[in-house]
């Protein structure tokens, strides 16, 4: 879906030549070891023992089921832990009610990222393809989608996108017009922009579904197919999938009892988005809870998962190898995946307080005095990634906030004073 999205890291590696020989599989598992309450230091000692209450009281109040938070500084895992419950809830005979015996979360569980697909999948995409010079920032869509034309859309740039500038709607619900990747295409190419070119920032999650379909078109192979063979398999990241059950993966963090949020906003035009669709055109929302499917609607019902904006699963461990990989300027475990010049280029802050895909700080960490250059993005499910290169500093804050459903007014808890008091802690630790 598109609502909410926030941070990430960026540092060097410093254990070059030890990591080499060890390979990035292992590098992760020796990372995920706990550190030593004397190694990480008195002051980080303290701010991450505030963070584990803070969330904690978030999972005793119930405002969220479970969370893992994973905290790393120059490569090392300081802590990877898990609270609460990867199921706590369950849609029965249309109400959601307690599991007699919730599921314990624990730090293997898969979590739906929603918008984190953003930038773990597509944006990472586009590094690779404009590393290699198969895409140019700065040329029209339409060099790589040759029927992406039309008034003022001939000016839209694949810097456009990942800016949010491009003057495209937010959000409408796809899957009122299309049942799959073409029809989905097609739906967004014919749609008239909604602001001009350029003219600000909106964020939109129809912007990231074509730079998907144009992933597809330079590469000749889908989303999912390029990331996992260029990127996560040979990083050795097992756990980082769309359509995770299909590849026999799990266990997974339970998220929404069906879509009763999507419906709120076809349903209801005060909700959030306007749309024209006569809403009892649709019967297909799903009426069951959600554990290992994609929750948002036009990744699962217009794209079968495989979408620039939504679909990809992963675990706290997977993530932080991919953030160290920026930490590392575009190198992990003694190799070169990307050049440094282009992810310095995609991790500076250009306009409306973003990079290109990444949000930057303060637009995705809401810091009262965020580092200069911190970086990250956020997840409509619960999920949260963030970085500071100043100070080396990861964190991976993944929670399955919709598995407790919506509440009277039909919204899910509000992670941003959990992930502000939280990172507030930390980046105070890690500076000192």
């Amino acid at each position: 879906m598109l609502l909410r999205t926030r941070t990430l890291l960026f540092t060097t590696i410093v254990f070059a030549g030890w990591t080499a020989m060890l390979g990035p599989r292992r590098l992760a598992a020796q990372a995920g070891q706990p550190a030593s309450a004397a190694a990480t230091g008195p002051s980080m000692e303290s701010a991450l023992a505030s963070a584990d209450s803070a969330i904690d009281a978030w999972v005793k109040a119930e405002r969220i089921p479970g969370a893992v938070l994973l905290v790393a500084q120059q490569g090392r895992v300081l802590q990877e832990r898990a609270f609460g419950y990867a199921q706590l809830k369950v849609l029965r005979d249309g109400k959601v009610v307690r599991l007699a015996h919730p599921v314990p979360m624990t730090t293997k569980d898969l979590f739906d990222l929603a918008s984190v697909t953003k930038v773990m999948a597509t944006t990472f995409a586009v590094m690779m393809l404009v590393d290699r010079g198969k895409v140019s920032l700065d040329a029209p869509l339409h060099t790589y989608l040759p029927d992406f034309r039309g008034a003022h859309k001939d000016s839209i740039t694949v810097r456009n996108l990942l800016t949010h500038t491009a003057g495209l709607r937010q959000w409408v619900p796809i899957y009122y017009h299309a049942r799959n990747e073409q029809g989905a295409y097609a739906y967004i190419r014919d749609l008239p922009l909604k602001w001009g070119v350029g003219e600000g920032r909106h964020y939109s999650d129809l912007g990231f579904m074509l730079l998907g379909y144009m992933v597809e078109h330079v590469t000749g192979e889908r989303l999912n197919v390029f990331v996992r063979r260029e990127l996560y398999d040979p990083l050795g990241l097992t756990h980082t999938a769309f359509n995770p059950k299909a590849r026999g993966l799990g266990p997974f963090a339970a998220t929404s009892q069906g879509n009763p949020y999507e419906k709120h906003m076809v349903y209801d035009s005060t909700f959030g988005y306007t749309c024209t669709e006569d809403p009892t055109s649709f019967t297909g929302w799903r009426d069951y809870t959600l554990v290992g499917e994609v929750n948002d609607g036009n990744a699962y019902y217009a794209n079968g998962g495989i979408a620039g904006h939504a679909g990809l699963f992963s675990t706290a461990d997977d993530l932080h190898v991919l953030l160290e990989l920026l930490l590392g300027r575009g190198a992990y475990g003694g190799k070169r995946y990307i050049s440094a010049r282009v992810v310095n280029e995609f991790l500076q802050p250009l306009w409306f307080d973003n990079g290109l895909g990444w949000g930057m700080a303060p637009n995705m960490v809401q810091l009262e005095h965020p580092p200069a250059g911190t970086f990250g993005h956020t997840g409509f499910t619960g999920t949260f990634v963030a970085g500071v290169p100043k100070y080396g500093l990861a964190v991976v804050l993944l929670t399955n906030r919709q598995n407790v459903g919506p509440d009277a007014q039909g919204y899910y808890a509000d992670l941003d004073p959990l992930r502000r008091a939280v990172m507030t802690d930390l980046v105070g630790a890690a500076g000192r």
